[in-house]
Formats: structure tokens, sequence, C-alpha cells
């Protein structure tokens, strides 16, 4: 990446010295490299032009470790800090259908670390979709009834493997930490770098916010880079809006301690809708499906139910709402989730 673009075009980006060390404090942390980046960023043609924006969609979906998605942007820090404390076991939790387990079970093999995967509802136990890849990766798996009792098993098994000599390493649900923020810091001046080779000034950058990870890392991101133009929009998957903002102005508080650095963003900063739950997270209805069906059939992409068919439905309705503006550059993040559909493949039969 050549980062000197970032501050050629001075009426997109500001630049000054102060800046100039602070992302380089970004790209000199620590980072265990899992993919090849970047990853693409690819315009739409028939959703452009239904819309009536100019769409383009940040395929984190594509990637080579173990099918992909944003988790595993977070984990190369993560991965390298719990390396850099010695640790030889990762535990994470998530839900039965949870990407993020997956790909902490793919990282940890590329590591040659071993892991626990605590698993809860929504989602099926049955041994498909990312059940099976975890299953194939090796994955110790622990069933519990909800997300109360999977931090208490997470515990139990860290001291448990202590008292065992073993080093494990927790990581939150979604890897909603502030190392888990630094990837999305790292990939906001990814996508700002791509649109400015293609002259492209972006206006939103429209994404399925679940822990709120990856929308602080896309805000502390732009905010060193002094792009102060780009609406970064959440589209709520699991918790209200209230909450999810909550969520993601901690992380973000979070990550400045952690990189000591002078920064302030404002709570009215942090956009989220909370229009499109469908009923909570996991939850599948006919309005999932039909956006998951819309993307399909205009452009061969292929969302999930939990995520990113939620995420879409919310940037559709929007334009039609008159938030995003017509004619405006929209940058949609596709943050994965190829095996879900096969998990849930029988709930989403019922509307097809």
């Amino acid at each position: 990446m050549n980062n000197g673009n970032f501050f050629k075009h001075k009426d997109s980006y500001k630049y000054d010295g102060e800046l100039s060390a602070l992302i380089w404090k970004i790209f000199n942390f620590p980072r265990y490299r899992l993919i090849t980046l970047p990853t693409p960023l690819e315009k739409t043609s028939n959703i452009s032009k239904d819309l009536g924006i100019r769409l383009y969609i940040k395929r984190d979906d594509v990637m080579e470790l173990a099918l992909g998605g944003n988790k595993v942007r977070k984990l190369e820090f993560i991965l390298a800090d719990a390396l850099a404390k010695g640790c030889d076991t990762l535990i994470t939790r998530g839900a039965f259908h949870s990407n993020h387990a997956r790909l902490t079970a793919a990282a940890a093999r590329k590591a040659g670390l071993d892991m626990y995967l605590v698993l809860t509802p929504p989602g099926s136990p049955d041994l498909q979709g990312n059940i099976l890849l975890n299953k194939l990766l090796g994955a110790k798996m622990v069933h519990v009834k909800d997300h109360t009792e999977a931090d208490k098993v997470m515990q139990e098994l860290a001291d448990k493997l202590k008292a065992q000599g073993k080093k494990p390493y927790i990581i939150p649900a979604g890897g909603a930490s502030p190392h888990g923020v630094l990837g999305y810091i790292y990939a906001s001046l990814e996508i700002m770098q791509q649109l400015y080779t293609i002259e492209e000034k972006p206006r939103y950058i429209v994404l399925a916010t679940g822990t709120g990870t990856t929308q602080a890392g896309l805000l502390l991101g732009l905010k060193l880079l002094g792009v102060d133009y780009v609406e970064v929009v959440g589209i709520c998957v699991s918790m209200s809006s209230d909450e999810t903002r909550n969520r993601v102005y901690k992380l973000i508080q979070d990550t400045i301690n952690l990189l000591n650095i002078d920064m302030k963003i404002n709570y009215s900063d942090i956009i989220v809708y909370g229009d499109y739950l469908f009923g909570g997270y996991g939850e599948v209805t006919s309005e999932v499906v039909n956006s998951m069906k819309y993307a399909a059939l205009k452009e061969g992409l292929i969302l999930d139910p939990v995520y990113t068919a939620k995420a879409m439905y919310g940037l559709i309705d929007l334009v039609k709402r008159k938030y995003i503006e017509k004619g405006s550059t929209v940058v949609f993040l596709h943050t994965g989730g190829t095996p879900i559909p096969f998990q849930l493949s029988k709930i989403i039969e019922k509307y097809l």
C-alpha cells in the first residue's frame, strides 16, 4: 500500500506530521498475518442503477482463511497479542452459527494453538455450516444455554487450563476488544486508498453492526485520516440502537487508551439504525430472505441472513427514505458469513 497517496488530494484528505505519525503507529502495531490484502472493492451495476446511487461492495467475504469475513481482520491483531503474551490456547464464545468462532478456530490452527468454542443459541447445533467447519478444524466445542453462562464457562475453562500449566487467552464474542478494533482502523485506510485510486469520494459506508467492533474501527480510522465527510452507518443486527451506540463508543474510548493517542470522537458521530432487527439477533424472516434474493438476482452476490442481508435491507430502505442521497457514492461492507445460509437452510427454504 502506498500510504502517501492518502494525502495527495488536498480537497479530500488532510495531512500533517502528527497525523502521519499516528497512522504509522497503527501500521507498526503487532499483527499476525492471516490474509492477503487488500480485499476487492467491487462496483455494482444493477443495484447502483436500481437505487440511483454508485454502490461499491467491499468484499471482506473474499479471504483465503476458512471462507473469510470481517473477524479475520480483528483476529490478526488479537492473535498477535495472544502470542506476545505467550498464550497457547484461545477461548471464545458465539452463537451456534458464529463466524467469529469458525475463524478463531482457523486462526488458532494457523498459529499452532489449541482452541475452545463456547456456543449458544440462536442458530442450529446440527453438523452443518459453521458447526461442521468447527469440527473439521478440531475445535473443542461446548454448548451452553445463553451468553451469560457462556462468559462464566469461558472463565472456568481458563482457570482449569491454567491449573494444568496452560496459558489460555479469552477473546470476547465477535473479537470485541481494542485489539480487534485495530483491524478496522487498518481497513478504513485500505478502503479510502482503493477509492482514491478510482477517483471516487464516498459519502457513506454501510455495514451490519453486532458487537460494534468493526464500526468503531472504521470511525477511528477515518478520524485518523482527517476524513470528516464520510458517514459510517451501522445497521443493528443484535441490539437496540442505544445499546449498540454505547458499545461502539466504549470500544472507541478503550482503543484510544490502548494507542495512547489524543483523539476524540463524539457520541453523536456514531450513526446506527435499529429498525431492521426483524425479531432479533439470528431471526430469519421473509424480509431478510427477500434481501438475500435481491442481491443474488441483481449482482450474483451471496449474503447471509444474520448480518449482511439485514444490512442490505437497511441500505435499500435508507435510500427510499432519502437518508442516503441519490447519486451519492456508497460503500457496503460485506462482512462474510458464507457458511450461515447452509446452516440455516431449513428456515430460509420456508421463504424461497
